[in-house]
Order: C-alpha cells, then sequence, then structure tokens
C-alpha cells in the first residue's frame, strides 16, 4: 500500500481549527486508512492506503467538512513527493524553522512570485507543487503575502523532514 501524507490547513492555528490529534487518527482509521500516525498538533497526518492521491484529499476532505461544518482544505503527497520536497529545498543551508514549503494542489504559475507583497528580507522560490520560502527573521514577524499559496498550507523544513522520515518507515514497513 502506498504512503500518504495529508497536510491538514488551518488546523489548529492561532486557536483557531481546533482538532485534537487523536480525532484526526480515528476519523483517518475509519476512513479506510491503515498504519495512522499523526505528527504535532498542526494537522499533520501519515498513513497508508490503497487509494489514489485524489481519492485520498477527497475522502479526508468530506470527513473534515463533516467534523468541523465546514471545509477543512487537505494537501496530500506520497511518500516519495515529501521526500523530493524535502531534499529539493533551495534554501537547504539555512536553519530549518527558518524555510517553509507552501504546499499546493497544484503547480505555481512560472509568474506565481509577480504578486507577493510586504516582503522584507524573505526570499522564495518556486517548487513542484510549492512555493518554498526562507524567512530569516522568523514567519511569525513577517508581513509577507503569498496570493498564490492562499489556498494552501505551509509547513517548515523540520516538519516536512520529519513526515518525509515517518512516511517513508510506513513504506518499507
Amino acid at each position: 500500500m502506498q504512503a500518504f501524507i495529508a497536510l491538514l490547513r488551518a488546523v489548529n492555528v492561532g486557536g483557531k481549527g481546533a482538532l485534537p490529534m487523536s480525532d484526526l487518527k480515528s476519523m483517518c482509521e475509519k476512513a479506510g486508512f491503515k498504519q495512522v500516525k499523526t505528527y504535532i498538533a498542526s494537522g499533520n497526518v501519515v498513513f497508508q492506503s490503497p487509494k489514489t492521491e485524489a481519492q485520498v484529499k477527497s475522502t479526508l476532505e468530506a470527513v473534515l467538512a463533516k467534523y468541523a461544518g465546514k471545509p477543512v482544505g487537505v494537501m496530500v503527497r506520497t511518500a516519495a513527493e515529501m521526500a523530493a520536497v524535502s531534499a529539493n529545498n533551495p534554501f537547504s543551508a539555512m536553519p530549518g524553522n527558518r524555510v517553509s514549503a507552501f504546499f499546493l494542489d497544484a503547480a505555481p504559475a512560472a509568474d506565481a512570485l509577480s504578486s507577493v507583497s510586504g516582503r522584507a528580507n524573505e526570499e522564495l522560490r518556486l517548487g513542484a507543487r510549492e512555493i518554498y520560502g526562507y524567512y530569516p527573521d522568523g514567519m511569525g514577524v513577517s508581513k509577507l503575502k503569498i496570493p498564490a499559496a492562499k489556498n494552501g498550507t505551509a509547513r517548515n523544513m523540520n516538519t516536512v523532514a520529519k513526515l518525509a522520515e515517518m512516511a517513508k518507515e510506513l513504506e518499507s514497513a
């Protein structure tokens, strides 16, 4: 079975979108996913499924919408894709907690960074279905706005590496 990583958007951030990870794990198991493991309380879940990526996404979004009473965005990656996000980090020499990948449903447009505003000293690069951002002063103080990433969800590279490792372990199990 394929290992997947699901990244939930706007879960347990700033007191909004409360979702206990035990509830998320239970929902995933009831949806038929196997070997379900969550990682930190920001909506990261790793599991196995025979379904396609699109089926995993739609299944999880339907379950979460029922739970939350509103749509909850979900980005899904395979173990190999998450490993590639980590390996292709253009800011790999920088601390992992200062670099984030904004996960998107599709490849960003070539001009996706032309509409960015509020930039100070942050650096951005396009990825396959991600936008990478380096935040020298930390993401929490940044005023950067990336319109192309508004429906995506960000994870720092420390989290990306851990999720890739967890998914790889599932694939070899």
